[in-house]
Protein backbone atom coordinates (compact mmCIF):
# COMPACT_ATOMS: atom_id res chain seq x y z
CA UNK A 1 0.00 0.00 0.00
CA UNK A 2 1.24 3.30 -0.08
CA UNK A 3 1.82 5.89 2.57
CA UNK A 4 -1.55 8.60 2.39
CA UNK A 5 0.91 11.09 3.46
CA UNK A 6 1.97 13.18 0.09
CA UNK A 7 5.06 13.54 0.89
CA UNK A 8 6.48 10.01 1.64
CA UNK A 9 8.06 7.92 -0.60
CA UNK A 10 8.75 4.33 0.35
CA UNK A 11 11.90 3.30 -0.26
CA UNK A 12 11.60 0.32 -2.83
CA UNK A 13 10.88 2.72 -5.66
CA UNK A 14 10.32 -0.07 -8.42
CA UNK A 15 8.06 -1.51 -6.07
CA UNK A 16 5.55 1.17 -6.71
CA UNK A 17 5.57 0.93 -10.90
CA UNK A 18 2.34 1.05 -11.71
CA UNK A 19 0.41 4.21 -13.53
CA UNK A 20 3.30 4.23 -15.97
CA UNK A 21 2.57 0.27 -17.75
CA UNK A 22 -1.38 1.48 -18.04
CA UNK A 23 -1.13 4.60 -19.47
CA UNK A 24 1.49 2.79 -21.99
CA UNK A 25 -0.39 -0.11 -22.58
CA UNK A 26 -3.66 1.97 -23.44
CA UNK A 27 -1.68 3.71 -25.86
CA UNK A 28 -0.31 0.63 -27.66
CA UNK A 29 -3.43 -0.90 -29.65
CA UNK A 30 -3.50 -3.29 -32.29
CA UNK A 31 -3.43 -1.01 -34.89
CA UNK A 32 0.05 0.16 -33.73
CA UNK A 33 1.13 -2.94 -33.89
CA UNK A 34 -0.11 -3.77 -37.41
CA UNK A 35 1.44 -0.17 -38.46
CA UNK A 36 4.70 -1.55 -36.89
CA UNK A 37 4.68 -4.80 -38.77
CA UNK A 38 4.04 -3.13 -42.01
CA UNK A 39 7.09 -0.85 -41.86
CA UNK A 40 9.36 -4.01 -40.99
CA UNK A 41 7.77 -5.90 -44.00
CA UNK A 42 8.61 -2.90 -46.29
CA UNK A 43 11.36 -1.93 -45.18
CA UNK A 44 13.42 -3.98 -42.58
CA UNK A 45 15.09 -2.64 -40.14
CA UNK A 46 15.86 0.51 -41.55
CA UNK A 47 13.09 2.44 -39.70
CA UNK A 48 14.28 1.35 -36.46
CA UNK A 49 15.73 4.71 -34.73
CA UNK A 50 12.72 5.86 -35.76
CA UNK A 51 10.71 3.46 -33.10
CA UNK A 52 13.42 4.15 -30.77
CA UNK A 53 12.93 7.86 -30.97
CA UNK A 54 8.89 7.68 -30.73
CA UNK A 55 9.48 6.09 -27.19
CA UNK A 56 11.70 9.08 -26.21
CA UNK A 57 8.87 11.41 -27.06
CA UNK A 58 6.15 9.79 -25.65
CA UNK A 59 8.58 9.55 -22.09
CA UNK A 60 8.48 13.06 -22.59
CA UNK A 61 5.12 13.65 -22.80
CA UNK A 62 3.87 11.50 -20.05
CA UNK A 63 6.67 12.99 -17.97
CA UNK A 64 5.56 16.42 -18.81
CA UNK A 65 1.39 15.72 -17.35
CA UNK A 66 3.10 13.86 -14.55
CA UNK A 67 5.80 16.52 -13.31
CA UNK A 68 2.39 19.48 -13.88
CA UNK A 69 0.42 17.32 -11.91
CA UNK A 70 2.69 16.51 -8.79
CA UNK A 71 4.52 20.05 -8.86
CA UNK A 72 1.37 21.81 -9.29
CA UNK A 73 -1.59 19.68 -7.22
CA UNK A 74 -3.33 20.69 -10.28
CA UNK A 75 -5.33 17.93 -12.78
CA UNK A 76 -4.08 18.54 -16.29
CA UNK A 77 -7.65 20.34 -17.44
CA UNK A 78 -6.91 22.70 -14.44
CA UNK A 79 -3.68 23.45 -16.18
CA UNK A 80 -6.41 24.13 -19.80
CA UNK A 81 -8.60 26.11 -18.25
CA UNK A 82 -5.71 28.20 -17.06
CA UNK A 83 -4.84 28.80 -19.96
CA UNK A 84 -5.42 32.63 -22.00
CA UNK A 85 -8.17 33.06 -24.03
CA UNK A 86 -11.66 33.84 -24.48
CA UNK A 87 -14.33 32.14 -21.84
CA UNK A 88 -17.61 31.06 -21.57
CA UNK A 89 -20.18 30.19 -18.76
CA UNK A 90 -18.69 32.80 -16.86
CA UNK A 91 -15.35 31.66 -17.31
CA UNK A 92 -15.29 28.16 -16.67
CA UNK A 93 -14.69 26.92 -20.18
CA UNK A 94 -12.07 28.58 -22.30
CA UNK A 95 -10.94 27.65 -25.31
CA UNK A 96 -8.95 24.54 -24.51
CA UNK A 97 -12.30 23.08 -22.71
CA UNK A 98 -14.30 23.56 -26.05
CA UNK A 99 -12.22 21.84 -27.65
CA UNK A 100 -11.87 19.40 -24.65
CA UNK A 101 -15.61 18.81 -24.66
CA UNK A 102 -16.19 18.47 -28.45
CA UNK A 103 -13.31 15.90 -28.80
CA UNK A 104 -14.24 13.76 -25.80
CA UNK A 105 -18.35 13.67 -26.93
CA UNK A 106 -17.11 12.99 -30.65
CA UNK A 107 -13.89 11.05 -29.92
CA UNK A 108 -15.75 8.59 -27.37
CA UNK A 109 -19.01 7.21 -29.74
CA UNK A 110 -16.34 6.51 -32.77
CA UNK A 111 -13.72 4.94 -30.25
CA UNK A 112 -16.36 2.98 -28.54
CA UNK A 113 -17.07 0.45 -31.88
CA UNK A 114 -13.70 0.48 -32.97
CA UNK A 115 -12.23 -0.77 -29.59
CA UNK A 116 -15.22 -3.60 -29.11
CA UNK A 117 -14.39 -4.58 -32.83
CA UNK A 118 -10.70 -4.62 -32.28
CA UNK A 119 -10.68 -6.72 -29.16
CA UNK A 120 -13.58 -8.80 -30.79
CA UNK A 121 -11.23 -9.58 -33.84
CA UNK A 122 -8.98 -12.21 -32.11
CA UNK A 123 -12.02 -13.68 -29.69
CA UNK A 124 -13.85 -14.45 -33.11
CA UNK A 125 -11.05 -15.81 -34.60
CA UNK A 126 -10.18 -18.02 -31.20
CA UNK A 127 -13.83 -18.75 -30.87
CA UNK A 128 -16.02 -18.78 -33.76
CA UNK A 129 -19.20 -20.13 -32.34
CA UNK A 130 -19.94 -16.30 -31.75
CA UNK A 131 -19.96 -13.67 -34.57
CA UNK A 132 -17.80 -10.35 -34.76
CA UNK A 133 -20.51 -8.23 -33.42
CA UNK A 134 -21.42 -10.56 -30.07
CA UNK A 135 -18.20 -10.39 -29.12
CA UNK A 136 -17.39 -7.10 -29.65
CA UNK A 137 -20.91 -6.70 -27.35
CA UNK A 138 -19.18 -8.37 -24.85
CA UNK A 139 -16.26 -7.41 -24.71
CA UNK A 140 -17.67 -3.74 -24.05
CA UNK A 141 -19.74 -4.77 -21.39
CA UNK A 142 -16.68 -6.67 -19.61
CA UNK A 143 -14.59 -3.25 -19.94
CA UNK A 144 -17.69 -1.56 -18.32
CA UNK A 145 -18.54 -3.96 -15.75
CA UNK A 146 -15.08 -3.61 -14.82
CA UNK A 147 -14.82 -0.04 -14.81
CA UNK A 148 -18.38 0.09 -12.73
CA UNK A 149 -17.46 -2.50 -9.95
CA UNK A 150 -14.08 -2.12 -9.85
CA UNK A 151 -11.55 0.20 -8.19
CA UNK A 152 -8.24 1.67 -9.38
CA UNK A 153 -6.39 -1.04 -7.60
CA UNK A 154 -7.85 -3.80 -9.52
CA UNK A 155 -7.72 -1.99 -12.88
CA UNK A 156 -3.98 -1.67 -12.38
CA UNK A 157 -3.71 -4.96 -11.78
CA UNK A 158 -5.56 -6.23 -14.47
CA UNK A 159 -3.46 -3.89 -16.78
CA UNK A 160 -0.31 -5.18 -15.52
CA UNK A 161 -1.44 -8.64 -16.32
CA UNK A 162 -2.40 -8.22 -19.60
CA UNK A 163 0.93 -6.33 -20.20
CA UNK A 164 2.62 -9.60 -19.17
CA UNK A 165 0.68 -11.76 -21.56
CA UNK A 166 1.26 -8.84 -24.17
CA UNK A 167 5.57 -9.21 -23.45
CA UNK A 168 5.14 -13.38 -23.54
CA UNK A 169 3.53 -13.32 -26.73
CA UNK A 170 5.14 -10.06 -28.49
CA UNK A 171 8.23 -10.76 -27.22
CA UNK A 172 8.55 -14.05 -27.37
CA UNK A 173 7.12 -14.23 -31.61
CA UNK A 174 10.04 -12.09 -32.50
CA UNK A 175 12.25 -14.85 -30.24
CA UNK A 176 10.91 -17.26 -32.70
CA UNK A 177 11.49 -15.92 -36.25
CA UNK A 178 15.06 -15.16 -34.72
CA UNK A 179 16.36 -11.57 -35.38
CA UNK A 180 19.63 -10.75 -37.22
CA UNK A 181 21.22 -8.80 -34.69
CA UNK A 182 23.73 -7.53 -36.95
CA UNK A 183 21.04 -6.38 -39.33
CA UNK A 184 19.13 -5.31 -36.26
CA UNK A 185 21.49 -2.35 -34.92
CA UNK A 186 22.37 -0.42 -38.39
CA UNK A 187 18.35 0.47 -38.41
CA UNK A 188 19.73 2.67 -34.56
CA UNK A 189 21.41 4.72 -37.82
CA UNK A 190 19.01 7.27 -39.20
CA UNK A 191 17.82 6.68 -42.54
CA UNK A 192 15.26 7.26 -44.92
CA UNK A 193 14.74 4.78 -47.64
CA UNK A 194 12.42 5.65 -50.99
CA UNK A 195 9.09 5.69 -49.38
CA UNK A 196 9.13 5.98 -46.33
CA UNK A 197 8.75 9.50 -44.91
CA UNK A 198 4.99 8.68 -44.14
CA UNK A 199 5.87 5.28 -42.35
CA UNK A 200 8.53 7.12 -40.37
CA UNK A 201 6.16 9.54 -39.02
CA UNK A 202 3.62 6.82 -37.94
CA UNK A 203 6.30 5.15 -36.21
CA UNK A 204 7.20 8.01 -34.05
CA UNK A 205 3.88 9.77 -33.47
CA UNK A 206 1.36 6.93 -33.84
CA UNK A 207 2.42 4.14 -31.49
CA UNK A 208 1.46 4.64 -27.76
CA UNK A 209 0.28 8.45 -27.92
CA UNK A 210 -3.76 8.59 -27.50
CA UNK A 211 -5.70 10.96 -25.03
CA UNK A 212 -4.86 8.28 -22.33
CA UNK A 213 -1.93 9.96 -21.95
CA UNK A 214 -3.49 13.09 -20.48
CA UNK A 215 -5.05 10.67 -17.83
CA UNK A 216 -1.30 9.79 -17.10
CA UNK A 217 -1.87 12.39 -13.73
CA UNK A 218 -4.97 11.23 -12.74
CA UNK A 219 -4.14 7.64 -12.16
CA UNK A 220 -0.94 8.90 -10.38
CA UNK A 221 -3.52 10.59 -8.22
CA UNK A 222 -5.23 7.43 -8.08
CA UNK A 223 -2.34 5.29 -6.75
CA UNK A 224 -2.01 7.33 -4.35
CA UNK A 225 0.94 10.12 -5.51
CA UNK A 226 0.85 13.22 -4.63
CA UNK A 227 2.91 16.27 -4.54
CA UNK A 228 6.64 16.60 -6.13
CA UNK A 229 8.48 14.41 -4.03
CA UNK A 230 6.49 11.74 -5.98
CA UNK A 231 8.12 12.95 -9.06
CA UNK A 232 11.12 10.38 -8.82
CA UNK A 233 9.22 7.82 -8.68
CA UNK A 234 6.93 9.21 -11.30
CA UNK A 235 10.32 9.10 -13.78
CA UNK A 236 11.27 5.59 -12.87
CA UNK A 237 7.53 4.35 -13.48
CA UNK A 238 7.31 6.37 -16.60
CA UNK A 239 10.78 5.28 -18.25
CA UNK A 240 10.18 1.72 -17.47
CA UNK A 241 6.60 1.51 -18.87
CA UNK A 242 7.74 3.11 -21.94
CA UNK A 243 10.69 0.99 -22.05
CA UNK A 244 8.19 -1.73 -22.29
CA UNK A 245 6.19 -0.71 -25.15
CA UNK A 246 9.17 0.51 -27.26
CA UNK A 247 10.34 -2.80 -26.75
CA UNK A 248 6.77 -4.24 -28.46
CA UNK A 249 7.51 -1.70 -31.17
CA UNK A 250 10.66 -3.25 -32.13
CA UNK A 251 9.21 -6.71 -31.69
CA UNK A 252 6.70 -6.31 -34.22
CA UNK A 253 9.04 -4.48 -35.92
CA UNK A 254 11.68 -7.31 -36.26
CA UNK A 255 8.33 -9.86 -36.55
CA UNK A 256 7.49 -7.35 -39.55
CA UNK A 257 11.56 -7.70 -41.13
CA UNK A 258 12.61 -11.39 -40.62
CA UNK A 259 8.44 -12.97 -41.31
CA UNK A 260 7.43 -10.41 -43.63
CA UNK A 261 9.83 -8.25 -45.67
CA UNK A 262 12.33 -11.73 -46.08
CA UNK A 263 9.08 -14.06 -47.53
CA UNK A 264 7.58 -10.88 -49.42
CA UNK A 265 3.98 -10.82 -47.45
CA UNK A 266 1.86 -7.72 -47.17
CA UNK A 267 -1.02 -7.63 -44.48
CA UNK A 268 -4.31 -5.52 -44.70
CA UNK A 269 -4.14 -1.90 -42.49
CA UNK A 270 -5.77 -1.85 -38.97
CA UNK A 271 -6.45 -4.57 -36.90
CA UNK A 272 -7.51 -7.30 -39.53
CA UNK A 273 -3.92 -7.04 -40.64
CA UNK A 274 -3.28 -8.66 -37.17
CA UNK A 275 -5.39 -12.02 -38.71
CA UNK A 276 -3.43 -12.16 -41.37
CA UNK A 277 0.04 -12.24 -39.68
CA UNK A 278 -2.18 -15.37 -37.77
CA UNK A 279 -2.34 -17.36 -41.19
CA UNK A 280 0.96 -16.77 -41.53
CA UNK A 281 2.36 -17.95 -38.18
CA UNK A 282 -0.22 -21.16 -38.34
CA UNK A 283 1.31 -22.08 -41.65
CA UNK A 284 4.85 -21.96 -40.41
CA UNK A 285 4.92 -22.15 -37.09
CA UNK A 286 1.46 -24.58 -36.19
CA UNK A 287 -1.09 -23.88 -34.34
CA UNK A 288 0.00 -23.36 -30.83
CA UNK A 289 1.76 -20.37 -31.64
CA UNK A 290 -1.02 -19.06 -33.54
CA UNK A 291 -3.13 -19.56 -31.16
CA UNK A 292 -0.44 -17.35 -28.28
CA UNK A 293 -0.44 -15.00 -30.77
CA UNK A 294 -4.48 -14.15 -31.16
CA UNK A 295 -4.26 -14.26 -27.38
CA UNK A 296 -1.62 -11.30 -27.02
CA UNK A 297 -3.47 -9.75 -30.08
CA UNK A 298 -6.67 -10.11 -27.74
CA UNK A 299 -5.04 -8.53 -24.82
CA UNK A 300 -3.11 -5.58 -26.47
CA UNK A 301 -7.30 -4.11 -27.67
CA UNK A 302 -8.32 -5.18 -24.25
CA UNK A 303 -5.83 -3.37 -22.51
CA UNK A 304 -6.68 -0.24 -24.85
CA UNK A 305 -10.64 -0.65 -24.41
CA UNK A 306 -10.36 -0.60 -20.86
CA UNK A 307 -7.69 2.09 -20.40
CA UNK A 308 -9.92 4.64 -22.07
CA UNK A 309 -12.79 3.35 -19.85
CA UNK A 310 -11.55 3.86 -17.27
CA UNK A 311 -9.01 6.90 -18.03
CA UNK A 312 -10.93 9.33 -20.19
CA UNK A 313 -13.98 8.70 -17.87
CA UNK A 314 -12.13 9.89 -14.97
CA UNK A 315 -10.70 13.42 -17.45
CA UNK A 316 -14.92 13.83 -18.28
CA UNK A 317 -15.71 13.64 -14.45
CA UNK A 318 -13.21 16.46 -14.06
CA UNK A 319 -14.28 18.47 -17.09
CA UNK A 320 -17.56 18.09 -16.02
CA UNK A 321 -16.77 19.33 -12.30
CA UNK A 322 -15.39 22.67 -14.12
CA UNK A 323 -18.83 23.20 -15.67
CA UNK A 324 -20.55 22.82 -12.75
CA UNK A 325 -17.83 25.11 -10.65
CA UNK A 326 -16.09 22.91 -8.47
CA UNK A 327 -13.06 20.40 -7.86
CA UNK A 328 -13.35 16.65 -9.15
CA UNK A 329 -12.41 14.26 -7.09
CA UNK A 330 -9.93 12.03 -9.65
CA UNK A 331 -8.34 10.47 -7.06
CA UNK A 332 -10.34 7.20 -4.13
CA UNK A 333 -14.12 8.85 -5.72
CA UNK A 334 -13.59 10.20 -8.98
CA UNK A 335 -14.70 6.65 -10.50
CA UNK A 336 -17.73 6.85 -8.22
CA UNK A 337 -19.15 9.95 -9.87
CA UNK A 338 -21.97 10.05 -11.58
CA UNK A 339 -20.03 12.16 -14.78
CA UNK A 340 -17.43 9.27 -14.52
CA UNK A 341 -20.30 6.14 -14.94
CA UNK A 342 -22.19 8.51 -17.79
CA UNK A 343 -19.33 8.41 -20.02
CA UNK A 344 -18.27 5.04 -19.41
CA UNK A 345 -21.93 4.28 -20.54
CA UNK A 346 -21.41 7.08 -23.37
CA UNK A 347 -18.24 4.80 -24.13
CA UNK A 348 -20.11 1.46 -24.29
CA UNK A 349 -23.78 1.31 -25.32
CA UNK A 350 -24.35 4.20 -28.14
CA UNK A 351 -21.46 3.29 -29.80
CA UNK A 352 -22.79 -0.80 -30.15
CA UNK A 353 -24.96 0.47 -32.65
CA UNK A 354 -22.14 1.56 -35.26
CA UNK A 355 -21.36 -2.29 -34.83
CA UNK A 356 -24.32 -2.86 -36.74
CA UNK A 357 -24.47 0.43 -39.24
CA UNK A 358 -21.65 1.79 -42.07
CA UNK A 359 -19.86 4.52 -39.80
CA UNK A 360 -21.76 7.78 -40.92
CA UNK A 361 -19.34 9.90 -43.11
CA UNK A 362 -20.07 13.48 -40.91
CA UNK A 363 -19.09 11.62 -37.42
CA UNK A 364 -15.98 10.11 -38.62
CA UNK A 365 -14.45 13.53 -40.52
CA UNK A 366 -15.15 14.86 -37.06
CA UNK A 367 -13.29 12.31 -35.51
CA UNK A 368 -10.68 12.74 -37.39
CA UNK A 369 -10.36 16.07 -37.52
CA UNK A 370 -10.12 16.50 -33.63
CA UNK A 371 -8.95 13.25 -33.10
CA UNK A 372 -5.76 14.14 -34.77
CA UNK A 373 -5.24 17.65 -33.38
CA UNK A 374 -5.07 16.23 -29.82
CA UNK A 375 -1.89 15.41 -29.44
CA UNK A 376 -0.05 18.09 -30.73
CA UNK A 377 -2.57 20.26 -28.70
CA UNK A 378 -0.94 18.40 -25.28
CA UNK A 379 2.45 18.60 -26.52
CA UNK A 380 2.07 22.48 -27.28
CA UNK A 381 -0.26 23.37 -23.67
CA UNK A 382 2.44 21.25 -21.52
CA UNK A 383 5.23 23.52 -23.43
CA UNK A 384 3.17 26.92 -21.88
CA UNK A 385 2.49 25.10 -18.65
CA UNK A 386 5.62 23.54 -17.68
CA UNK A 387 7.31 27.11 -18.59
CA UNK A 388 5.00 29.38 -16.62
CA UNK A 389 4.89 30.81 -13.21
CA UNK A 390 2.07 28.27 -12.29
CA UNK A 391 4.97 25.60 -11.93
CA UNK A 392 7.38 26.12 -9.17
CA UNK A 393 10.79 27.30 -10.49
CA UNK A 394 12.46 23.86 -9.70
CA UNK A 395 10.20 22.19 -11.14
CA UNK A 396 9.75 24.06 -14.78
CA UNK A 397 10.98 22.23 -17.96
CA UNK A 398 14.92 22.56 -18.64
CA UNK A 399 16.29 22.59 -22.37
CA UNK A 400 16.00 19.00 -22.86
CA UNK A 401 12.40 18.95 -22.00
CA UNK A 402 11.66 21.92 -24.15
CA UNK A 403 13.35 20.33 -27.23
CA UNK A 404 11.18 16.89 -26.85
CA UNK A 405 8.18 18.95 -26.09
CA UNK A 406 8.57 20.98 -28.91
CA UNK A 407 9.56 18.05 -31.06
CA UNK A 408 6.91 16.33 -30.34
CA UNK A 409 4.74 19.31 -30.73
CA UNK A 410 5.98 19.75 -34.55
CA UNK A 411 6.03 15.65 -35.42
CA UNK A 412 1.99 15.59 -34.22
CA UNK A 413 1.30 18.92 -35.99
CA UNK A 414 3.07 17.39 -39.14
CA UNK A 415 1.07 14.20 -39.02
CA UNK A 416 -2.35 16.19 -38.10
CA UNK A 417 -1.58 17.96 -41.28
CA UNK A 418 -1.40 14.54 -43.42
CA UNK A 419 -4.56 13.46 -41.25
CA UNK A 420 -6.34 16.28 -42.26
CA UNK A 421 -5.42 16.54 -45.87
CA UNK A 422 -6.41 12.84 -46.18
CA UNK A 423 -9.80 13.46 -44.98
CA UNK A 424 -10.54 16.20 -46.87
CA UNK A 425 -8.93 14.88 -50.20
CA UNK A 426 -10.46 11.50 -49.66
Amino acid sequence: MTDPRPDAVPPKRLSLIGPGIVVAATGVGAGDLVATLIAGSRFGYALLWAAVLGAVLKIALAEGVGRWVLSSGRTIFDGWSSLPGATLMGGRLNWAGVYFGLYVVVWGFVYGAAAMTATALPLAALVPLLDLKTWGILSGLAGLGMVWFGNYRLFETVMTALVGVMFVTVVGLAIIVTPDLPRLLTGMWPTLPPGSVFYTLGLMGGVGGTITMAAYGYWLNAKGWRGPAWIGVMRIDNRIAYGVTGLFVVAMLIVGAELLHAGGIALAGGERGLLDLDRVLRDRFGQLVSVMFLIGFWATSFTSLLGVWQGVSLMFADFTAHLAGRSADEGARGDRSPAFRAYVLWLTLPPMLLLFMDRPFGLIVAYGVLGSLFMPFLAGTLLWLLNSSRVPPEWRSGWVSNLLLGGAAVLFAILAGRELVGLFSG
